[in-house]
């Protein structure tokens, strides 16, 4: 099922911090540098390192690339959003990551904003959702329908530069979408 895009000379961000999703952020991100894309993984707090949550544990630590402060949007041609219940509640109350998100929707490099399970998040706590279709994990639907978007039970949803999946067995739909995106 997997489209294979050459995305080489592509820039990719994956924005996240303890609590991250392991499927979420490290299946799109090999699949990324599979098809050419230097993928950079970014933070907050001057974190070198960042711990995942593996469905009912704590997984794999990974390395932090660079602080989200110390980044430009303009820099990218993507931003990902993984989910997990922990992640995107840390980062929707870091004013920083919020303004990167605000930002990259508005930089025209930025081709796609993908953001997954609970990574939509995010996009209600930095305005996006309002008015847009999207899709999450089922049970911050009405958090999403409250700002102002559209549910839709779909496994890759896109509005615009917002695109959007429901859980880890979307993860290929969701990195297809992106990069098929980013690729254009």
């Amino acid at each position: 099922m997997s489209n294979i895009q050459n995305l080489k000379g592509k820039k990719i961000a994956i924005l996240a911090t303890n609590g991250f999703e392991q499927s979420e952020l490290i299946q799109p991100r090999d699949k990324f540098i599979e098809q050419g894309a230097d993928v950079e993984v970014l933070s907050i707090d001057d974190q070198s390192t960042i711990k995942a949550w593996d469905e009912d544990n704590w997984g794999k630590e990974i390395n932090v690339d660079k602080q989200v402060t110390s980044v430009n949007p303009e820099d990218y041609d993507a931003l990902v959003l993984p989910g997990g219940q922990i992640n995107p509640d840390v980062l929707r109350t870091n004013e920083d990551a919020v303004a990167f998100i605000k930002s990259a929707n508005s930089a025209a490099s930025i081709k796609a904003i993908g953001a997954i399970c609970h990574g939509p998040w995010l996009l209600v706590e930095s305005g996006l959702a309002k008015g847009a279709a999207l899709t999450s994990f089922p049970s911050i639907q009405t958090d999403l329908k409250n700002a102002g978007a559209t549910w839709v039970d779909e496994e890759v949803v896109t509005h615009a530069k917002l695109v959007t999946s429901r859980n880890p067995d979307d993860i290929p739909a969701f990195v297809d979408k992106i990069s098929e995106m980013v690729a254009q």
